[in-house]
């Protein structure tokens, strides 16, 4: 596995990302059973053995489950608590709203913290924008969180550069990352580079302008959900939109020649672009996790990524 220097941080962390929100699969209230155990176990201990030290959660996922049983595997199993990078995201309260208000922040890193079994969080990501966040309120929470020592770094999840931009002038250290959907499913990040000269009035992308801020401000964005979106590594079927098909068979294609894993190869695509972008694998198949890493050692030329960019747009660049 490749390690990499995440920016604005002195931490060393692996390319790939663990995303843990599967490794729960009930989001029943009952205790952790033994099943669940091994299951998760199985889950985790697959991504550390292929060099994945990095760990992405967030007070949602599975109620707080997930997180629990994930500190539950790392006592359990002995790993030094240094050897790990732990990231939590909060923000999301179900049924309510989104919710950037300082005692919920609070609230939500306590309750992360007691369920991860640890005394401070790598990094803590705001998950989804609160329409109403108050960003010097926001400053005053990080601050207290740092010099607490309960969080070492903040980012944001799912933010448009403006709303970065705004949460970023409060705060004196740099937002060290903006985890977004992005993949061969879901290309609407890099789909702003092609607005200019456009004759489509009122054209929107929903992700217009993040890829550029986070290059400009040299913060590594994270994707999440790189290979689940547009059911790209399903079977080919006569049900699919042409487009869909021809990616399917494109994307098979291409990987049989360079006799590599579908999967792996999409994650490559992910990864081709400059922005150093980190993917989230959240597969809880051992061997699934293991072809994730093989991402690592594909190489897509310049016009292979765009051979599978423009047929998973389905339609000629301008």
């Amino acid at each position: 596995m490749k390690n990499i220097e995440l920016t604005h941080t002195d931490l060393m962390v692996s390319k790939l990302i663990y995303g843990c929100m599967r490794i729960r699969g009930s989001w029943s209230d009952a205790p952790l059973s033994e099943a669940e155990i091994s299951a998760g176990l199985r889950s985790v201990r697959a991504a550390l053995d292929a060099g994945i030290t990095f760990f992405d959660h967030a007070d949602i996922y599975g109620r707080g489950r997930c997180e629990e049983l994930f500190g539950h595997l790392w006592k359990r199993e002995n790993i030094r608590r240094e050897s790990l990078v732990l990231q939590s995201k909060c923000g999301i309260r179900p049924g309510i709203s989104y919710d950037f208000r300082p005692d919920y922040i609070r609230e939500s890193v306590e309750g992360s913290l007691k369920r991860l079994q640890t005394d401070y969080l790598d990094i803590l990501l705001l998950h989804r924008p609160d329409i109403l966040m108050e960003p010097d309120a926001i400053a005053e929470v990080f601050a207290e969180l740092k010099a607490s020592g309960k969080v070492r770094y903040f980012g944001v999840s799912n933010f448009t550069p403006a709303a970065q931009r705004l949460l970023q002038s409060r705060l004196p250290d740099t937002l060290v990352t903006n985890q977004i959907r992005f993949g061969l499913g879901f290309t609407n990040p890099v789909e702003s580079w092609l607005v200019a000269g456009r004759n489509n009035e009122g054209m929107s992308t929903r992700g217009e302008g993040i890829l550029e801020y986070c290059m400009e401000h040299r913060i590594l964005p994270q994707a999440y959900s790189p290979i689940v979106y547009g059911g790209i590594l399903e079977p080919v079927s006569e049900e699919d939109p042409s487009s869909l098909r021809e990616l399917k068979t494109i994307l098979r294609s291409m990987a049989e020649d360079k006799q590599v894993p579908a999967d792996a190869l999409a994650l490559a695509w992910v990864m081709r672009h400059p922005a150093g972008i980190q993917p989230i694998i959240g597969t809880t198949r051992p061997e699934r996790i293991q072809t994730a890493a093989e991402a690592l050692g594909i190489t897509l030329s310049h016009e292979e990524w765009y051979q599978l960019f423009i047929t998973a747009r389905g339609v000629p660049l301008p």
